[in-house]
């Protein structure tokens, strides 16, 4: 997670920036075979080392021979036992490696990584393709901002009116809009599908005075008749018979009804399962600049075209995939199967003539009831106009690691390292998370945050 504070990469309500292309040609683009595959946006100099096994063993190794050669005396007179030394090493460290789990492979030919047999964690090993902004620009929230939220909305989690929000949002989400929403601040609150109302009630723990616009096709109160469910008496519900889809919606009545005279001053929260190249477009067009997106589908996954599967190109660092069924990627990917429920193997993730973009070369709209065929190059385009709108860009991690949730869902593999690190179960425990029931990890899918303006 890329949570530079410098004020010269950070931006505020309504900033905007000039764009940048790359260098690189399209067709340049459409012939590469490999990507990049290198975990983005960590910090290395957070890693704590204590307790590092194979740093232990290499210091003593070189002890050992340090302490020999001292012995020895002259090297020139002592050359067969130094070979016979020399020789040990080599077999004691390639011992080492073939019994430990792990193994050395080529990627893409850029250079060698450790891989895993699956049961590991190994966060963004498969690559976590973040879409490029115009000029770089991150959020102004970091990891510690993130830590803190966390401590304060765990107790607020534990109150919800629908305690099982099944098909719903779960925690990591349920945090990250309620985050979100809390630092931007917003004077309007627009959220599109609201299913049981567990986002609306969300909305309103982070802003207890700001009106909220809910535009979803059945009304919440229906919910109601059968179990939990959230109507908020600040909202205009555009639900039910009053329906109107977001992208048909006459904003500058509803603007000037709310009194919104800065639309930069409005937070748009997307989970209708729409095409979000599409929502996008509309926002702009109606001159909205912050979106959440909650369902930001990896490739190959989901219901409908993501901004994830659309900034998944080989230009940007972790994106772009291969179809060859005897890669790296491809056995990484099919071993890793055995351990996480979204992991997605080379068959799933590669349709007809190797079209591996979107779903198998689909883009889906619409909770899948639109699947449309699309070509690479009209793949590319997709994220071409997407780098020329976006101002920012900013995927929520995370709230904890597998090993402390014992979720066994989304693959850490191409998802960015967690707010709480697997092993820091002091800290989950401190936080409230270990009081939670582990179905509340279940629903993590990249939720995204993006700024966006005119090109």
């Amino acid at each position: 997670m890329n949570n530079n504070s410098n004020s010269n990469n950070t931006t505020t309500w309504g900033s905007s920036s000039s764009s940048l292309s790359p260098k690189d040609p399209t067709n340049k683009m459409l012939e590469r075979v490999f990507s990049v595959r290198r975990p983005t946006h960590t910090d290395s100099s957070s890693v704590d080392n204590d307790g590092d096994e194979s740093k232990t063993k290499r210091q003593h190794i070189s002890l050992l021979l340090s302490n020999y050669l001292s012995r020895m005396g002259h090297v020139s007179s002592s050359l067969p036992c130094l070979v016979i030394l020399c020789l040990l090493v080599i077999t004691l460290t390639v011992s080492s490696l073939v019994f430990r789990s792990r193994g050395i492979v080529c990627v893409n030919g850029v250079g060698f990584h450790w891989v895993t047999d699956g049961s590991e964690s190994d966060f963004g090993y498969l690559g976590v393709p973040w879409c490029r902004s115009k000029q770089g620009k991150t959020v102004e929230w970091t990891n510690k901002d993130l830590l803190k939220g966390l401590e304060e909305f765990i107790p607020i989690y534990e109150t919800r009116p629908i305690p099982n929000n099944m098909y719903g949002m779960g925690l990591d989400h349920s945090f990250g809009l309620w985050f979100m929403t809390r630092w931007l601040k917003p004077d309007l609150m627009i959220e599109s599908g609201a299913f049981k109302g567990h986002s609306t009630w969300v909305l309103r723990q982070a802003m207890p005075d700001t009106p909220i616009i809910s535009i979803t096709p059945r009304h919440p109160e229906k919910y109601l008749k059968k179990g939990p469910a959230y109507v908020d008496g600040n909202c205009t519900y555009f639900a039910g018979k009053d329906f109107v889809d977001f992208g048909s919606i006459e904003w500058d009545s509803v603007m000037e009804k709310h009194g919104i005279t800065d639309r930069s001053r409005v937070m748009i929260f997307f989970d209708d399962h729409q095409n979000e190249l599409k929502r996008i477009k509309q926002a702009l067009k109606a001159g909205f600049k912050h979106l959440i997106f909650e369902d930001n589908y990896d490739t190959g996954t989901g219901d409908h075209y993501s901004l994830r599967q659309i900034c998944d190109q080989f230009y940007v660092r972790g994106g772009g995939h291969s179809c060859f069924k005897d890669s790296d990627e491809a056995r990484v990917r099919e071993r890793r199967k055995e351990f996480w429920e979204k992991a997605t193997s080379i068959d799933e993730l590669c349709g007809p003539g190797e079209a591996w973009w979107g779903v198998r070369g689909h883009m889906r709209d619409n909770f899948n009831h639109t699947n449309t065929p699309i070509s690479y190059a009209e793949h590319f385009q997709n994220s071409r106009f997407i780098e020329s709108i976006l101002d920012i860009y900013w995927e929520l991690p995370p709230v904890a690691g597998p090993s402390l949730t014992h979720q066994t869902r989304y693959d850490p593999a191409r998802t960015q390292p967690p707010i709480v690190e697997d092993g820091r179960y002091g800290l989950f425990k401190r936080l409230g998370l270990g009081k939670l029931e582990s179905s509340v990890f279940n629903g993590y899918t990249q939720m995204v945050y993006v700024q966006i303006s005119e090109q």
